[in-house]
């Protein structure tokens, strides 16, 4: 294979070379392309054939349905390690020791507390103001109580930064949907690990014990493992970005959680269980609904199938299905909106319209079940989504500042008016 790629503009060519990932991924290198031509620039709305960085954290493989952390597949990383494991393969890069895992959750247990006066902050939010609205707000007001920025060529500083992030995260979740509830607001509990003091923070009634349900812990640690990091995705790509201006980690995480707020984003697993609450509404048959799918003159869509990325089996939906199952029959949850979406699953894995375009249920949709089961709010479900990104956006900032990435400053082509003279507005 060449080494170079030649672009032919009129009677000129231009040379620029190839850059090859570890995993054979082919791109061009265009970065003196405006220089070299006297302003011609590249256009590729919605960037899908324009890598925006070097990346040693996750590959993806859509057509194969290949999901790896720093190498290691997704299937074996929820099979057999924890959700604090995952998150310091992300970040640092490698698999913990024991003596590594142990200080890094003692780390983060000695930066979760969150100062007093964000309890005002909350106060002041209506009771039915979205959580993610919340969350992304809280997040950014870390800054104020955290108010140093953080120096990048120090391991120290960094390391901090990252304890501090992961140890306030989980309160800041739990909080948001203790607020939607009318519940106190609490704190975790040294003698627990990283995912129970989560379950312990969002469930813990005031007047008894939680107990952990070991089957909806392992549901939910796998979860959060699935949804740790996805490339350069919608709200990973804007970390990055806004980071790039040297913003905090804080502050690029905040932004990070407005995108993802959208439905075409973190947002689906939502849409999930709103249209199987449209579909209750209607008398719940499926097959009604599966028609109208298939219908290309129905504006129906049918939300948690297929995925944007893969154009086979999403690898996480075939763990996650697995734990779906496992919870409900623990939990015996009798609930017409689940009995739907099972239904709906059952008849997408049959039919041959299905099949054949390969859009089986994603992680979306298997992800708003357990969920549904769990008692989160259906507007909990992008929070949740968040939760588990965290470790994934850190990474992502991290690689970014270590690197020294340029700001992110995109061109664009112009099609407005050419130049006008200016009217006053007695001649308008």
């Amino acid at each position: 294979m060449s080494e170079i790629a030649k672009l032919q503009i009129g009677e000129n060519t231009y040379e620029f070379p190839l850059v090859k990932g570890t995993e054979d991924e082919v791109a061009i290198d265009i970065k003196t392309l405006r220089g070299a031509t006297g302003g011609v620039i590249t256009i590729d709305p919605g960037f899908k054939n324009t890598g925006s960085c070097q990346s040693a954290i996750t590959f993806l493989n859509g057509e194969e349905g290949v999901l790896r952390y720093r190498g290691y597949s997704i299937e074996e990383l929820a099979e057999k390690a924890d959700f604090l494991e995952v998150a310091y393969l992300l970040i640092f890069g490698e698999l913990p020791t024991q003596e590594q895992l142990d200080k890094f959750y003692n780390d983060i247990l000695d930066n979760a507390i969150v100062d007093d006066d964000v309890k005002k902050i909350i106060d002041a939010f209506p009771k039915n103001a979205h959580p993610m609205g919340l969350l992304s707000s809280l997040t950014s007001a870390l800054t104020a109580f955290n108010p140093s920025s953080v120096n990048v060529d120090s391991e120290e500083e960094m390391y901090n930064a990252i304890v501090k992030i992961m140890g306030k995260f989980p309160v800041l979740v739990s909080w948001s949907m203790r607020k939607i509830k009318g519940l106190p607001l609490n704190y975790g509990s040294r003698k627990l690990g990283y995912v129970e003091n989560i379950m312990k923070m969002m469930f813990e009634k005031p007047n008894e014990e939680y107990e952990i349900n070991p089957i909806v812990k392992d549901a939910l640690d796998k979860l959060l493992i699935l949804h740790a990091d996805h490339e350069q995705n919608c709200s990973t790509s804007t970390v990055r970005v806004v980071g790039s201006s040297h913003a905090g980690l804080f502050a690029s995480i905040s932004a990070g959680i407005s995108a993802l707020w959208g439905p075409l984003h973190g947002g689906a697993n939502q849409a999930v269980l709103e249209m199987l609450e449209a579909i209750k509404a209607d008398g719940g048959d499926t097959k009604k609904y599966m028609a109208k799918a298939k219908d290309k003159e129905d504006p129906f869509r049918l939300m948690g199938f297929g995925h944007r990325v893969y154009k086979n089996f999403d690898p996480r939906a075939k763990i996650i299905k697995v734990a779906a199952d496992e919870v409900l029959d623990d939990l015996g949850v009798e609930d017409p909106v689940l009995d739907i979406a099972k239904g709906l699953e059952k008849e997408a894995l049959s039919d041959d319209y299905f099949v054949k375009r390969k859009l089986y249920p994603n992680v979306d949709f298997y992800s708003g079940i357990i969920y549904r089961a769990m008692d989160i709010p259906v507007e909990m479900f992008t929070v949740m989504f968040a939760l588990g990104r965290l470790p994934g956006w850190i990474a992502q900032w991290r690689e970014m500042r270590l690197r020294k990435e340029p700001i992110g400053r995109p061109r664009q082509v112009y099609t407005g008016e050419n130049y006008r003279p200016f009217v006053k507005i007695n001649k308008r």
